[in-house]
């Protein structure tokens, strides 16, 4: 088989990497990749919003199977695009991606069928949104999330009137979000431990991946400006037995049942990212890819076929998908340029990439980098993802720590907290026997 891989992140060069180890595929070409993706795949000079020039790509090269990573081209109708063409591709249509690319959207979706999320008010005017925080519905903080996707970056706490306030009039008024912003869910804050709870459905049956946990925040301990995602750990210590079939029976196996009910058949990547309440674990947002940098962390435990499973998806019938993973657990941590989130230079020679590479049961996906001539250049903010899975987690963060050291570019910056202390966490809350280890539902 020949495949094409959509996107140019670290979830995609951990996607290219996976799938080029299949027996399966012949060859894997990424689009429009990165400097790491070159290693494993041909990489296409096309953008992945370009989906017309994508299709005409996958027609001249005979695709067989086109996977896509980002959320972007599958919101714009990627996938819808591709079968009109009669060609094969790994993710949801666009009706069904809406599930990410409308806050709006998955928020009534979840209230019509009682999937649990937080309390919230769907606002179509600034004087509305002003009327609502001034009231009492809802006590500080709370939350203001414009309805699109905004570059990820679409939803801010509000922990006072004027924070809300001023927030209302850049995203309504300003229109720092563009037509996102146009409408506004106002939403109750939640608190607990934050957990990500990814699925491949194949519109009817759905086979869980193994849990992860990200760590959104810049600085050690959770401290600082909500990122992309600075490191991932697998398994997540906090999801147990209870909590694992109360997010399927509740949220997954539902949320499946009643998109193809109303006509949105969901064949792909569901991600549920869950908040594990006082009162039971909540949606906070759901994605419809897999995660970045979760993606790295989960796929480096994978030891059967992803190939197997992507096309059982793709072709309605997940059945036969044989999915096995490593006992060991794993992780990720980002290595991002100096000032990311906000401001960041790029063009920094990366050195010691290979030695990093050369340590057992290390992978360094790259993200934000580009390749010239025999150097490898940072052209994003972040830029590695460098991941392992070993023994224990204490050994397993030793060796991606060690890998990490042997690297250097100007302003490189990770954090050095990823994966502390999860292992008492564990011991106190098992894993499910048997949980992510291929069953179908």
């Amino acid at each position: 088989m020949r495949v094409l891989v959509v996107g140019s992140g670290g979830r995609e060069h951990a996607l290219a990497w996976k799938i080029s180890q299949s027996p399966l595929v012949d060859k894997v070409f990424c689009a429009p990749g990165n400097g790491g993706t070159s290693g494993v795949a041909e990489n296409v000079d096309i953008e992945s919003s370009k989906i017309f020039d994508l299709i005409e790509f996958a027609k001249k090269e005979k695709i067989d199977l086109t996977v896509v990573g980002p959320e972007l081209p599958l919101t714009q109708g990627i996938t819808d695009e591709f079968q009109k063409n009669g060609l094969k591709i790994f993710g949801p249509t666009r009706s069904a991606s809406r599930l990410e690319g409308s806050k709006i959207f998955a928020k009534e979706f979840m209230k019509k069928y009682n999937i649990p999320t937080a309390d919230f008010e769907i606002v179509y005017s600034e004087d509305e949104a002003v009327k609502i925080i001034s009231s009492e519905r809802f006590k500080f903080p709370l939350l203001i999330k414009a309805d699109g996707l905004a570059a990820g970056k679409g939803s801010v706490i509000c922990n006072d009137f004027n924070g809300a306030r001023n927030t209302i009039e850049l995203m309504m008024k300003n229109k720092i979000f563009g037509e996102a912003g146009e409408k506004v869910v106002i939403e109750e804050f939640l608190s607990g431990q934050e957990v990500s709870f990814i699925v491949v459905s194949d519109g009817e049956k759905v086979i869980p991946l193994v849990t992860s946990q990200d760590h959104k925040k810049i600085f050690d301990g959770d401290r600082g400006p909500n990122t992309g995602g600075m490191g991932a750990i697998s398994p997540s210590p906090y999801i147990t037995k209870e909590i694992y079939w109360e997010i399927m029976s509740k949220t997954i196996i539902p949320t499946i049942q009643y998109m193809k009910k109303e006509g949105n058949e969901f064949r792909g990547v569901l991600y549920a990212g869950m908040i594990l309440t006082s009162d039971g674990p909540k949606v906070l947002e759901f994605n419809c890819r897999f995660g970045d940098p979760e993606n790295q962390a989960i796929l480096i435990r994978m030891e059967s076929d992803l190939m197997e499973l992507l096309i059982g998806a793709v072709e309605g019938d997940i059945s036969k998908s044989q999915v096995k993973w490593s006992k060991f657990p794993s992780g990720c941590v980002v290595v991002a340029s100096k000032g990311y989130p906000d401001k960041y230079e790029t063009g920094k020679i990366i050195k010691g990439l290979d030695k990093a590479s050369s340590i057992k049961g290390i992978e360094v996906f790259h993200a934000g980098t580009k390749k010239k001539n025999s150097e490898f250049l940072t052209s994003g903010g972040r830029v590695l993802g460098v991941s392992g899975c070993d023994e224990s987690m204490s050994s397993t963060m030793e060796k991606i720590y060690r890998a990490i050291s042997v690297i250097y570019f100007e302003g490189m910056y990770y954090r050095k907290d990823i994966g502390k202390g999860v292992e008492r966490e564990a011991r106190r809350n098992p894993a499910p026997s048997g949980a992510g280890q291929g069953e179908q539902y």
